[in-house]
């Protein structure tokens, strides 16, 4: 998607030219190529950049020697699903800057790159703060360094972006 494009997009959806700018967030482009890592929670195909993807089963291995269940909500996503969330958020009355502080504009996602992933696992509702009790994000604390995955969007975090203990992102 060009430069423009974006600009547009963004117009359309409320968000102001100088998005990203304070606090600054980097933009990130479409992976070129993704490979299949299975469905989601919810049976979606979910696809990831192929390194990311290698890393993602081995992680997911890992982490069920040790009894963890590692389960994917979402993987990549292209601009026009990300701005197709925003729209679904705007439609149900919600304003644009509290929308801005969970999900990040198109163009600004990590999962854009095909190396983000939101994790869930059994007992814990999805996308929520409670997965920071689960046995899954304490084992990722300790282990998905490992596998090359970072917590993106820790407490307090410089992003200005809401606490996520559920969105991982491979380095």
């Amino acid at each position: 998607m060009t430069k423009s494009a974006i600009k547009a997009l963004l117009s359309e959806l409320g968000i102001s030219d100088d998005y990203g700018v304070e606090p600054f967030l980097p933009a990130y482009a479409e992976a070129a190529t993704l490979v299949e890592i299975g469905t989601n929670i919810v049976g979606r195909p979910q696809t990831l950049a192929p390194d990311t993807a290698a890393a993602w089963r081995a992680m997911v291995a890992a982490a069920a020697q040790d009894d963890i269940q590692l389960l994917v909500v979402s993987g990549f996503r292209s601009f026009e699903y990300q701005a197709e969330i925003i729209r679904k958020k705007l439609k149900g009355g919600q304003i644009i800057t509290d929308i801005l502080q969970v999900n990040v504009a198109p163009g600004f996602s990590q999962h854009h790159t095909g190396n983000a992933i939101d994790i869930a696992s059994p007992g814990f509702k999805p996308l929520t703060e409670e997965f920071e009790n689960s046995p899954a994000f304490a084992w990722l604390a300790e282990r998905a360094a490992e596998f090359d995955f970072r917590l993106s969007y820790p407490r307090n975090n410089p992003d200005g972006i809401s606490y996520e203990p559920w969105h991982w992102y491979r380095t």
